[in-house]
């Protein structure tokens, strides 16, 4: 018996090497199963090497042993199987893409690179372009000092008056800087027009050609509102177009006294029996809210600042006695109603005032008080009251010169600038129709309510003439014996007139408003240009007037 220690179930025949390591590794395999806390996947992070079973080993035929100096040749075995064990994928190399975006990448901005370039020559060889206008043309009909502002691709050298043209001509200033063009219309324009405006031989700030930068814009067709009193119902303002088919109502009230139109606002004077009320609202109507007043009284001779924002009246207390309460005072207030009425003061006094105007496209006040002494007076300055001497009446104010016309205490007519002072002589008309009662500027003229006497002296008839700059007469409208003009207004441009006639006097009874006048009033609106009467309508206190009628 022998000694050592044998395995009955191994042959007893010498292992090759390959035998000998897959037996070690499998007993590696084993110590790591049993062993607790062991992860058998991963060793140090890396994915372990997959295990491959040792293939069963046929029992190799008994040989003699080779000599101790010679290596036994192996035993043939069956090749493992293919390991269960699949391994992540590699990334691929990115270099290769990488690159082929960088070269899209260069090729990109190199593109961009040359359209600039390429739009750099078409600049400097077409010379400046538009890029923006920005105008407002129905605000343009309302009122003056509306613009228009050109925008250019690039900085511009100095521009000069004698380089911008505007068809149909019209006056302008000019404000250029920059790239921007600004072109500001000193009058209204007229409605349903096309206006062509030319900046030429615009150069570059950097030199290089010149180029002509053009616009054109149309202007709307103009609307009008009317006052149309009823004796046996409520008082109705209109807005109505030209032809007055389109008229339709925005406010109606038991008594309304009198009103005026901004371009976004209507101001109307209501009577009641406490006192008058003063109103502001949207031009159709609606949200109205009331004026705070100086007291419980009476509201006359309405008038608007467009470009103060203040609405202007005279005003007098109910309680009026000869020793309390203020009469006709001129007080001046924000459509905004966020402000007190102030009453104009000549000396620290409340001054007592006979006739009043707004001065157009300002805050200024020009007014004549009972004793006769013309003064102005800005609401948008500190400046006080500046007196210009006496005068009996205001005829009207131009708008866009700063120059009223009024008539002195000797009964001359003279054209007053209000900017220094100095005055001319009005200009008779040619042909003369004599002294005008009632004078009403527009851009480009006036016009003239005249009255024709018999050889006696007694009215034959009455007539608004419209002349000219040049002094050139031209006869509107006219009315005989029976009928009687009670005012004539311009539109903002001087485009049409509306002459309002009451006709048949003898049958045509005054109302008992506190702005008495006839209960049957005609507005007729005419052309101006042409001298064609438009339509005629039923209404009176066109909003192209800047006061209301007199009687």
């Amino acid at each position: 018996m022998s000694t050592d220690d044998e395995r009955p179930d191994e042959p007893a025949v010498p292992r090759t090497r390959a035998e000998l390591r897959a037996a070690r590794e499998a007993e590696a395999a084993a110590a790591a199963e049993a062993t607790p806390g062991t992860d058998a996947d991963t060793v140090d992070g890396t994915p372990p090497e997959p295990v491959v079973e040792p293939a069963p080993v046929e029992p190799a035929p008994v040989t003699p042993s080779p000599a101790d100096d010679e290596t036994p040749e192996p035993a043939i075995t069956k090749p493992p199987p293919e390991p269960e064990y699949t391994p992540k994928a590699k990334k691929r190399p990115t270099a290769p893409r990488d690159r082929r975006f960088l070269l899209a990448l260069g090729a990109v901005l190199g593109i961009l690179v040359l359209v600039g370039a390429g739009l750099g020559v078409v600049s400097l060889t077409q010379g400046p372009r538009i890029t923006e206008v920005q105008v407002n043309p129905a605000e343009a009909i309302e009122a003056s000092g509306s613009r228009v502002i050109l925008t250019a691709n690039q900085s511009l050298a100095a521009i000069d008056e004698s380089q911008v043209t505007v068809e149909p001509a019209v006056p302008f200033t000019l404000d250029a800087a920059g790239r921007g063009v600004g072109i500001r219309f000193t009058v209204p324009l007229d409605d349903d027009t096309e206006y062509t405006v030319k900046v030429a031989d615009a150069v570059g700030a950097g030199g290089g050609p010149s180029a002509t930068l053009s616009t054109t814009f149309s202007t709307p067709s103009s609307t009008i509102f009317l006052l149309r009193r009823d004796v046996d119902g409520e008082d109705k303002i209109f807005r109505t177009d030209l032809s007055g088919e389109k008229a339709e109502p925005v406010f109606a009230a038991d008594k309304i006294n009198d009103f005026r139109a901004t371009s976004s606002q209507l101001v109307v004077s209501v009577d009641e029996d406490e006192g008058s009320k003063l109103l502001v609202m949207n031009r159709d109507g609606k949200e109205p809210r009331e004026l705070k007043l100086p007291g419980v009284g009476s509201v006359g001779a309405i008038q608007v600042s467009e470009r103060g924002g203040l609405v202007g009246y005279s005003y007098s207390d109910k309680k009026l006695s000869d020793t309390e309460g203020r009469a006709s005072v001129l007080v001046t207030q924000s459509l905004s109603g966020d402000d007190e009425p102030v009453v104009t003061e000549v000396g620290d006094k409340e001054a007592n005032v006979f006739v009043w105007q707004f001065v157009p496209d300002s805050a200024a006040v020009l007014f004549i008080d009972f004793d006769g002494a013309l003064s102005l007076i800005d609401r948008s300055t500190d400046a006080g009251v500046q007196s210009l001497g006496l005068a009996t009446t205001i005829q009207g104010i131009s708008r866009g010169t700063y120059t009223a016309i009024v008539e002195r205490l000797d009964g001359s007519v003279v054209e007053l600038n209000l900017a220094d002072g100095t005055e001319v002589p009005l200009e008779a008309s040619e042909p003369d129709y004599g002294t005008a009662i009632t004078i009403t500027p527009f851009p480009g003229g006036t016009l003239r309510h005249v009255v024709a006497r018999d050889d006696n002296g007694v009215p034959s008839g009455q007539a608004i003439v419209r002349v000219d700059d040049d002094g050139v007469a031209t006869p509107l409208a006219e009315v005989d014996s029976t009928g009687s003009i009670l005012q004539a207004c311009a539109s903002p441009s001087g485009q049409y007139a509306a002459v309002v006639i009451a006709p048949d006097l003898a049958d045509n009874p005054y109302d008992q408003m506190l702005l008495p006048l006839p209960e049957k009033v005609e507005t007729h609106l005419l052309d101006m240009r042409t001298g064609d009467e438009i339509v005629a309508l039923t209404g009176f206190d066109a909003s192209w007037c800047q006061t209301a009628p007199k009687f």
